[in-house]
């Protein structure tokens, strides 16, 4: 007979709870990770939001104290497309707290221009954000993310990379969408490297969400449903569509994933247009 210490605690209430948790996310002001920053809050947790635009971060993290939820919000300004940036960035999460338990690599910046127009500094600028920053940033806080791990319950990184990461769709947005695959490619290295030490690392893909980077084409209603045309589900996402996905990576109903690239984008990455054989079915 299983005794009631070896019988696993199902509830919700406890799969999720991230409670006593320490989270940073980098530009946790708005689109996908502010939406994150509200998830994990209402699960618990104090979320560090960083960002180039610090009185931005500080106005999110005073939104979310106001909104009565069990957990804790602070902002502050962060750089993660430098060097010097991302290693200034680390040594203020290390003065705030001792231990890291969640960091949401979620900076980053697009480009548009057609093929055969793309410019050469736009690559080198948007990688040095969004997949170079990114590593170094990772690198920098381990310390802090090691102190957090156990045995039972790891270390959690998450990556943002995108549904345009996996699949030859997008706006003529190449430095960003190959930008995108390396973070995924990154995702499944650290999350080999890193298991030993007890952190999990794993990826989110979404796909169309209304933020400040998509106001371009989702900035409106009629640009909402075209593009909620081309999903398969028929929408673009929701913020509870983010808050989910995260609440369930960092919180312990997560803890035996790593590797993976989580797919939010209403069934895109597999999505396949036409039949090869039996049409009429």
């Amino acid at each position: 007979m299983t005794s009631t210490l070896d019988t696993p605690d199902l509830r919700p209430s406890q799969l999720f709870d991230l409670t006593g948790k320490v989270a940073l996310i980098t530009g946790g002001a708005t689109g996908i990770g502010r939406m994150a920053a509200e998830g994990l809050v209402a699960a618990g947790a104090r979320v560090m939001i960083a960002s180039r635009k610090g009185d931005a971060c500080v106005a999110v993290a005073s939104e979310l104290n106001a909104m009565g939820l069990p957990g804790h919000a602070e902002g502050f300004a962060g750089d993660v497309g430098t060097k010097d940036g991302a290693e200034a960035l680390a040594a203020e999460v290390a003065r705030r707290t001792p231990a890291l338990h969640i960091l949401m690599n979620n900076a980053g910046r697009t480009w548009g221009a057609p093929l055969g127009e793309h410019p050469y500094e736009a690559w080198e600028k948007l990688l040095a954000l969004n997949v170079t920053g990114m590593f170094h940033l990772t690198q920098c806080l381990l310390p802090l993310l090691e102190q957090a791990a156990t045995d039972d319950d790891p270390s959690r990184i998450v990556n943002v990379g995108s549904v345009m990461g996996d699949i030859p769709k997008g706006t003529a947005t190449y430095s960003y969408a190959v930008s995108k695959g390396a973070v995924h490619h990154m995702t499944r290295v650290l999350a080999n490297d890193l298991a030993a030490r007890r952190i999990t690392v794993n990826a989110i893909a979404p796909g169309p969400f209304v933020s400040k980077m998509t106001a371009f084409a989702l900035g409106t209603p009629e640009g909402q449903a075209e593009s909620a045309a081309g999903v398969p589900l028929g929408r673009v996402g929701r913020p509870e569509d983010i808050a989910g996905a995260l609440q369930f990576l960092c919180g312990r109903g997560g803890a035996y994933v790593s590797g993976a690239i989580l797919p939010l984008s209403g069934g895109m990455q597999s999505h396949a247009p036409g039949q090869l054989f039996n049409k009429d079915l």
